[in-house]
C-alpha cells in the first residue's frame, strides 16, 4: 500500500471516531510528501529520522511529529500494512515548555495605536484594531474570533455565539459595554461594503472576505514590530497574536485578586468562559506573571495566618 493511501485510511478512521485530527493530518501529509510515492512498508528508519529532525534546532514539534507517527504506525502494524516500525527507539529530551507572553497595558495601547494607523493589503486598520480588542477583551481563540458570522454577534443582548470551536464545543460569551460599542461601530462600517447576510463573516478583509488566520498573524507581526513589542527573556519566539488570550485570562485573575474575590471558586466560571474542557487548562494561568504570583502568595499567607490563629 502506498504511503499516501495508508495515511488517507488512517486519517479517515480517526475522523470517523469524531476527532478533528486536523493538525495530525497536516503532519502526516507533510510526512508523505517527504517520503515520496513509496509503499508504506518500504520506508526506512533513516528517512523517518530525517523527517523528525528537520533542518532547525530541536523543538517540541519533534515530539508532536513522533507521537503522530507512532499512532499511524501502530494502525499500520495492526492491519498488516507494515511488518516493522521504522521509528527511533529512544526520544531526545523534550525542550523546556514554551511560556506565553503576557502583554502589559502599555504594550496593548501601543499595539492598538499601531493597528489604528496601519493597513495591509489584506486587512484594513479598523479590522485589525477590532480584532485586537475582541481577543484582548474576551480571550477568544483566534480561530473562534475569525469564525464569527454576523448572526453570531448579538449586540442587543451583548453576547457572542461561539459555534463548533475546539473539542466541538459551542458556548455563549457575554461581552461588556465598551467592547459592545467597538463591535457596533465596526458592524455599521462593515455593512456598508458587505451584504447583510447572517452567514457572512463578521470580520472582513479589504476585499470583503473572511479574514484568514495567516493573514491576521501576518498583520499582527507587522503591528508588533511597529509598536516595538518584543521579548527580552531569551525565548525563541516573539510575542504572538494568540498570547492575547493568555493576557486576557491573567488580567481577569489579577483583577479578581485585587477585588478580594475567591479566585478558586471563580476558576470554573473562567474555564467555561474560555471554553476549556477541564479546569486544569485554566489553572495553568495562575503562575504566569510575577504580579499574579505575588497576589496568590499574599492570599495564601493571609489564609495560613488565619488558620494558625485558630489552631
Amino acid at each position: 500500500m502506498k504511503i499516501e493511501q495508508a495515511i488517507a485510511t488512517y486519517v479517515g478512521y480517526k475522523q470517523s471516531l469524531g476527532m478533528r485530527f486536523v493538525t495530525q493530518a497536516r503532519m502526516l501529509k507533510s510526512f508523505s510528501k517527504s517520503m515520496g510515492s513509496l509503499d508504506v512498508d518500504r520506508i526506512r528508519p533513516k528517512s523517518v529520522r530525517a523527517f523528525l529532525d528537520g533542518n532547525g534546532p530541536m523543538t517540541r514539534s519533534w515530539h508532536c511529529k513522533f507521537g503522530t507517527l507512532t499512532g499511524f504506525y501502530r494502525f499500520c502494524l495492526a492491519r498488516g500494512y507494515v511488518s516493522s516500525v521504522p521509528l527511533p527507539t529512544t526520544e531526545p529530551r523534550c525542550p523546556q515548555t514554551f511560556t506565553p507572553y503576557i502583554y502589559s497595558e502599555d504594550e496593548i495601547r501601543r499595539l492598538l495605536q499601531a493597528a489604528a494607523g496601519r493597513a495591509t493589503r489584506r486587512i484594513d486598520a479598523l479590522t485589525s484594531r477590532t480584532l485586537l480588542l475582541l481577543l484582548y477583551a474576551t480571550g477568544l481563540r483566534i480561530g473562534e474570533a475569525l469564525s464569527l458570522n454576523l448572526a453570531d454577534v448579538d449586540l442587543d443582548d451583548r453576547v457572542l455565539h461561539v459555534r463548533g470551536s475546539k473539542f466541538y464545543k459551542t458556548r455563549l460569551v457575554p461581552i461588556g459595554t465598551d467592547l459592545t460599542q467597538v463591535l457596533r461601530e465596526y458592524a455599521q462600517r462593515r455593512c456598508k461594503r458587505s451584504p447583510l447576510d447572517s452567514d457572512a463573516p463578521f470580520l472582513l478583509t479589504s476585499r470583503g472576505g473572511r479574514v484568514s488566520r495567516a493573514g491576521a498573524e501576518q498583520a499582527f507581526s507587522q503591528m508588533r514590530s511597529q509598536a516595538k513589542v518584543c521579548r527580552h527573556d531569551g525565548a525563541r519566539y516573539q510575542p504572538r497574536l494568540h498570547d492575547l488570550r493568555h493576557t486576557s485570562a491573567v488580567t481577569r485573575l489579577v483583577r479578581w485578586y485585587r477585588d478580594g474575590a475567591d479566585v478558586q471558586r471563580m476558576l470554573p466560571q473562567l474555564a467555561t468562559y474560555l471554553g476549556h474542557v477541564h479546569i486544569s487548562g485554566t489553572q495553568c494561568y495562575l503562575s504566569m506573571t510575577p504580579e499574579l504570583m505575588q497576589h496568590a502568595s499574599a492570599r495564601f499567607e493571609q489564609f495560613f495566618l488565619r488558620e494558625a490563629s485558630h489552631a
